[in-house]
């Protein structure tokens, strides 16, 4: 049978009546009304630091300043519009922010295209913007995207249809076209004179970098090649670039099922005559291919000449640098964890970054805040403890560090700390716009999850974070969560991707009515090393990441205090896909599901050879990815599902649930739905972000919950 939600917070508040929810203590919107913080910066000299802050879907930009660091907010976009804020920076001098405003920048395809959440006639702008530090100057650069201010605070640099354009950052004279090139031009990086221009030349089978210095120079290309070069970096007196070679496009058919390393090099080229030469290659190994981590390589040129990286090769993304003159490279960062959010510090002496390490074991599922020096490898983990914080930044007089933190059961928060006091964090930290907390937060209502590790099949082992549900019931329903991503990891607390930490708040939320719920670090996701992240037969290979499902389902149906018979499974994403087949495959497990914008067929779009040659496993690599399809299970899928998809979607094609939702009615297999019109795949608007919860929340009550006697 299939219902449409036509007022979905209405059945939720009538079905809540029908059901035992004598353990809830506080509502959804107590648990999902906090501010939620990114894009955090510095100014490059100075103490000013900016945020943006979503509220309930109002998002503003937010900036503070030594020695106090009061927040104020800088702008007044007081609607809950779906209007996101992205690629904030403030100028050098610290007189100017600069951002996106719309669009959709977590998007795979499409992400500068305007969201048009309320479907308004007249459909929003993607627009670069500056405002004055001090607010009173709004000026509308125009479309484009990645912009970046010069170091004389002067002008903006930013890519448009694929070439690039300036406009001044005071608005007082329109964008232009700065200079026009073949291929894609992007990633562009003043100098630090601001007098040339760095950018890659992206030609689809290759790419290039080169070199702009004004309209009656001819761009310089620094040793083209067949291959493909990115990450240009200057070094600190402009007369070196640093950048990363890979291979270009081509070569014969190679196996679709096996993994194969994928060579990558740090060249280092004189930017006078244009001459380049190599100075490291990655081990020819899996783990020495290029990190997919966040940020890839990290490529940065540091003080004491020397250039630092990131690379997997020992098992671990890890910060490694070399002599920019050439030399083996030191490995500054060693052990069982890994290392993301890497900001190097204005005097180009230190790197701070984001770490789940730290004297806890429990520590591999947290986040904590690390330093090491470029040249020397004496790691500092700054402030252990079981607090999150994440996104550190350096402020440009170099005093004070920034950062974003978690304590408890607090929402994150933007923080501070000064940096001659940075060993005794716990008695320095200063957290700010605690203001900005609703009244209404049930932060002490919030409970602390338990970490979890059991065994999958093969004997992986799986962490996992359990959420108790709350009351007097001794046989309690459950719920796995799992994430999307699937290069994602959940934590023993709040979320540093705004995604997850709605994740973490329903779940929350869930255990107050109840609900045990199990939230899920399957095969593929970050955090436990590159076997774990890059696992073998994963996704449309074999999708072996799904016996760390079912293992998760297993594992709470032999609790005690959990009814086996009541067990849901819900997920985003590929959160959705995994939720999709563990009701295909698992329904005698898996009582009911909530598949949000997920995949239920992998062979779509792929796997159709576009020349004579071939894969020499081409069919073999079809079949699988068909039996690693939900779809290719729909005799042994009987569970009740909830489909909910944004239609929108720039990450997971709606037709794949459109799919999966007609393959499922046509076999009459319990299906409810729920379209949101007009939204993306990151729910930007808060309205339809909470019609989703709610959605979801309302299913699992109904299909899982005792009724009141």
């Amino acid at each position: 049978m299939k219902q449409t939600y036509i007022s979905l917070l209405l059945c939720f508040l009538l079905s809540f009546t029908l059901y035992d929810t004598t353990a809830q203590t506080f509502k959804l919107e107590d648990a999902r009304s906090y501010p939620f913080p990114n894009q955090l910066t510095s100014s490059a000299t100075g103490t000013k630091i900016a945020w943006a802050f979503d509220e309930q879907g109002q998002r503003n930009i937010y900036v503070a300043e030594g020695p106090d660091f009061k927040p104020r907010r800088l702008t007044s976009y007081l609607t809950d519009d779906g209007q996101e804020i992205s690629n904030l920076s403030i100028s050098a001098d610290g007189n100017w922010v600069v951002f996106i405003r719309g669009g959709d920048h977590g998007s795979n395809w499409t992400e500068d295209a305007p969201v048009n959440v309320n479907s308004d006639p007249k459909a929003p702008k993607v627009e670069i913007i500056s405002i004055s530090y001090d607010g009173t100057k709004t000026n509308v650069i125009g479309a484009g995207e990645n912009p970046s201010i010069s170091p004389k605070s002067n002008t903006i640099l930013f890519s448009k249809n694929g070439q690039a354009w300036s406009a001044p950052v005071d608005g007082s004279s329109p964008a232009k076209l700065l200079f026009t090139a073949r291929g894609n031009t992007s990633d562009l990086r003043w100098s630090p004179d601001a007098s040339s221009i760095a950018f890659v030349s992206n030609r689809q089978d290759h790419a290039f970098i080169g070199i702009y210095t004004d309209d009656k120079t001819p761009i310089q290309w620094i040793a083209p090649s067949f291959y493909r070069d990115r990450s240009p970096r200057w070094s600190p007196d402009g007369s070196q670039l640093t950048f990363v070679r890979s291979s270009g496009g081509g070569g014969a058919p190679d196996s679709l099922l096996g993994s194969k390393h994928q060579p990558w090099a740090i060249w280092k080229a004189d930017v006078k005559t244009g001459k380049a030469e190599q100075l490291w290659k990655a081990p020819k190994t899996l783990a020495g291919s290029p990190p997919s981590t966040q940020g890839g390589t990290n490529l940065q040129w540091a003080a004491a000449d020397r250039i630092v990286f990131m690379s997997y090769q020992d098992g671990w993304p890890h910060l490694y640098s070399l002599p920019a003159k050439g030399g083996p490279a030191l490995q500054l960062t060693k052990g069982n964890f890994m290392a993301e959010h890497i900001t190097l510090s204005p005097d180009k002496k230190h790197l701070y970054f984001s770490t789940n390490t730290g004297p806890d074991v429990k520590d591999i599922d947290r986040r904590h805040i690390a330093r090491v020096p470029v040249d020397k490898a004496a790691l500092e983990v700054i402030s252990p403890g079981t607090d999150m914080q994440w996104t550190p930044v350096v402020t440009g007089d170099s005093k004070h560090l920034a950062l974003i933190t978690a304590v408890g059961q607090q929402p994150p928060l933007p923080a501070i700390l000064p940096i001659d006091k940075i060993s005794k964090y716990r008695e320095n930290i200063k957290v700010i716009a605690k203001e900005n907390i609703p009244a209404n937060f049930a932060t002490s209502k919030l409970i602390a999850p338990q970490q979890v590790i059991f065994d999958a099949p093969d004997g992986t082992k799986i962490h996992a974070q359990l959420f108790a549900g709350q009351g007097k019931a001794a046989k309690k329903p459950a719920i796995i969560y799992i994430h999307g991503g699937p290069a994602r990891q959940m934590l023993l607390g709040w979320n540093y991707s705004e995604y997850y930490a709605n994740a973490y708040a329903v779940n929350q939320y869930l255990a107050s009515l109840g609900f045990t719920v199990l939230s899920v670090n399957y095969r593929l996701g970050i955090g436990y090393g590159h076997t774990f992240h890059q696992a073998k037969g994963g996704g449309s290979r074999g999708i072996s990441e799904y016996q760390d499902i079912k293992a998760a389902g297993e594992w709470l149906a032999k609790q005690s205090n959990v009814d086996a018979k009541r067990i849901g499974v819900y997920g985003g994403s590929y959160g959705g896909y995994l939720t999709n087949m563990a009701l295909a495959r698992d329904s005698k497990l898996f009582a009911a599901g909530v598949s949000i914008h997920g995949i239920g067929d992998r062979t779509l779009n792929r796997y159709t050879p576009t020349n004579y040659e071939k894969a020499p496993d081409a069919d073999l690599a079809a079949k699988v990815a068909w039996e690693s399809s939900p779809i290719a299970y729909l005799d042994t899928w009987t569970s009740p599902v909830l489909l909910i998809h944004g239609d929108d979607d720039r990450n997971v094609a709606f037709s794949q649930s459109t799919d999966l939702n007609k393959r499922l009615e046509e076999r009459g297999i319990p299906v409810e739905t729920l379209v949101i019109v007009d939204d993306t795949h990151h729910w930007m608007k808060y309205g339809n972000l909470m019609q989703v919860n709610h959605a979801m929340i309302d299913f699992f009550v109904k299909k899982l919950m005792p009724a009141k006697r």
